[in-house]
């Protein structure tokens, strides 16, 4: 195998062994005396071979990937030959008028430069074929090892990938067919492989040429066409792949290296999230911002995108410090010149939190620290009113006292007639925020959404791990449904809703189309490139203390009220008694601290829309 030093030493030799050829074959043609040929040009022979190295060079033809020719590295090899072609014809009137050579002409200069550029790219012709054509035996050697792949999309990116695929070597793909929708393509050949169907094709294209994986070179389609195509395309035993952005494409980064694993993203169907960014940086750049669960899944996100839109200050507080530490190194890691802080501390610790808002004055709260596993929870109820309610009571306190701007909680839509004590917190949460926000100057909202794909403790990671170890997948239930967004998306949401407090707000986030958790097990385990029920089993267990079949957004006595972004809405506040609220509140943090059996039931007093499922801890 030769070095890339070889490969270009070999080329520049090549290229002034042409230029001498060239010469030599004109004068031949010409019917010039060769002796006397030989003893007056040879110097200015010597001169050509240099310069035309020089312009070869100066055009980038010795760094070009010979493999990788395309339209651009034609183009250059065009340019050089003109610029060759012209030292010819200023050689040519040199030759006639200054050494009298009255054979050495305008119709010689043309011979030597057809000549020359004739050869120049047949040398690269015949590199590029034999190279093709050892890949190509290689492959019929290695026939048993490669993966014969199809390719849905016939487009430019779909054609950049192929081409790719046959100039690389070390890859074991082989692209066996293409399919594409439009049918003015059909029956065309793309790099040499042709596109024998649309896309409703491919179960019967996979079984015909016998393919192994389905590449999707669609970068421009929209969410819900890809979610349509990745469907169609798991009706076959392919592993499927995909192309994921269009930004690369745009780029030119269209390569194999780009291409990853279908994800349950993509099958949610659903168009990707837009904010205004500008809306966010107006009321996050240049104001201290504080974290609480800043460690989190919810929380890291908020301190990435917070991060990145300039804040003044930014303080990240949770009490699992190795969380912390993690964010912290990535924040330090991707803005150096980021302020940042981190507090390793409790929102349950009163003291605690007074000093941190005493000392660094944040304008603005994010509140995602809180208690989330409904069926942990449910064993541990004390515990819930204690992180959830109390630790809410005690930063949003702290945050009125000290002239905070904006507070905003992380809600659920679990605290929407909840049927379990975490759900109950959290709906007391959003009563907290809304009284405190007639105590204090601070305007206090609540954000509410679903689930996010991903999080610590989510069905997805869960479903992963039981497929990495053989099975069975567990459903509790096979009609149970779940809102989806993934982290980034309801952060953004997050901090824009942020954007549109005035003070007592309940946002709530359009979380999209609900999708079954049955359906996600049996996707998840297709994306594994296995089959359901024969490689890894579903087992229905039985839905867990304090879950139900279906999530609600909002109560009966809400209404919706559109925002400027059509994600985002308003939920009509619920009047409640606030004096009555601040009483049970201590009344709960004194009986949780006493570690009372009677911990659902106090909170059902507070919030009746609370179902206590009696066969269970009360």
């Amino acid at each position: 195998m030769m070095t890339r030093k070889t490969k270009i030493l070999l080329f520049v030799i090549m290229d002034m062994v042409f230029v001498l050829a060239a010469w030599l074959l004109t004068s031949v043609f010409s019917r010039i005396d060769f002796v006397y040929y030989i003893r007056n040009t040879v110097l200015l022979m010597i001169g050509d071979i240099i310069l035309t190295f020089i312009i070869f060079k100066l055009f980038g033809l010795y760094n070009n990937i010979m493999k990788y020719m395309g339209f651009a590295e034609v183009l250059k090899m065009i340019a050089a030959s003109l610029c060759t072609i012209a030292i010819h014809f200023v050689y040519a009137i040199f030759l006639k008028y200054v050494f009298t050579v009255p054979d050495f002409d305008a119709h010689w200069a043309f011979t030597v430069s057809i000549t020359f550029v004739v050869l120049v790219f047949l040398s690269r012709f015949f590199y590029c074929f034999f190279d093709y054509l050892r890949g190509i035996f290689r492959a019929d050697k290695e026939t048993d090892k490669r993966v014969r792949v199809i390719i849905v999309g016939g487009g430019d990116a779909g054609a950049m990938l192929i081409k790719e695929l046959h100039s690389t070597n070390k890859l074991r793909y082989v692209p066996v067919a293409v399919l594409d929708d439009d049918e003015n393509k059909i029956g065309q050949f793309i790099s040499g492989v042709r596109v024998v169907g649309k896309v409703s094709d491919v179960v019967k294209v996979a079984r015909q040429f016998k393919a192994d994986e389905i590449i999707i070179t669609m970068p421009s389609v929209g969410n819900k066409k890809k979610s349509k195509i990745i469907k169609e395309c798991q009706k076959t035993n392919c592993k499927i792949k995909i192309l994921p952005g269009m930004y690369q494409f745009v780029e030119g980064k269209v390569s194999v290296n780009a291409i990853k694993e279908v994800s349950i993203q993509d099958l949610l169907g659903r168009e990707q999230v837009q904010v205004n960014l500008d809306e966010i940086m107006g009321y996050i750049e240049n104001k201290t911002i504080l974290v609480t669960g800043g460690g989190g899944s919810i929380g890291s996100e908020l301190c990435r995108q917070i991060a990145s839109h300039n804040p003044k200050r930014l303080i990240i507080l949770d009490i699992y410090e190795n969380n912390a530490y993690d964010i912290q190194q990535e924040l330090v890691r991707r803005y150096p010149e980021l302020d940042l802080v981190v507090q390793i501390a409790s929102v349950r610790d009163s003291n605690k939190m007074n000093k941190v808002f005493e000392n660094f004055k944040p304008n603005i709260v994010f509140h995602a620290a809180a208690h989330k596993h409904v069926p942990l929870m449910e064993n541990c109820p004390n515990e819930a009113v204690k992180n959830n309610v109390s630790g809410t009571f005690k930063v949003a306190s702290a945050a009125g006292r000290n002239g905070t701007e904006r507070f905003i909680l992380i809600s659920t839509d679990k605290a929407v007639n909840p049927t379990n004590i975490m759900g109950a917190t959290k709906r007391i949460c959003e009563m907290i925020i809304q009284a405190m926000n007639n105590k204090y100057d601070t305007e206090y909202v609540a954000v509410r959404f679903g689930n996010v794909l991903g999080s610590n403790g989510s069905v997805i990671p869960l479903f992963r791990k039981q497929i990495e170890e053989g099975g069975p997948i567990t459903v509790t239930h096979k009609d149970i449904i779940r809102y989806f967004m993934t982290i980034p998306e309801a952060v953004s949401l997050v901090l824009q809703a942020g954007a549109y407090a005035k003070g007592g707000e309940i946002f709530v986030l359009d979380m999209g189309e609900p999708v079954r958790i049955y359906d996600l097990a049996v996707n998840m385990i297709k994306l594994s490139g296995l089959e359901p029920f024969r490689d890894i089993d579903i087992k229905i267990v039985g839905l867990r203390p304090g879950e139900k079949l279906y999530e609600e957004r909002l109560m009966a006595e809400e209404g919706l009220q559109r925002t400027e972004n059509n994600m985002i809405s308003i939920g009509k506040p619920i009047k409640f008694d606030e004096e009555k609220l601040f009483e049970k509140i201590q009344e709960l943090y004194v009986e949780a601290y006493n570690e009372t059996d009677k911990m659902k039931k106090l909170v059902h007093e507070l919030v009746p829309t609370y179902k206590i499922d009696e066969g269970k801890n009360s």
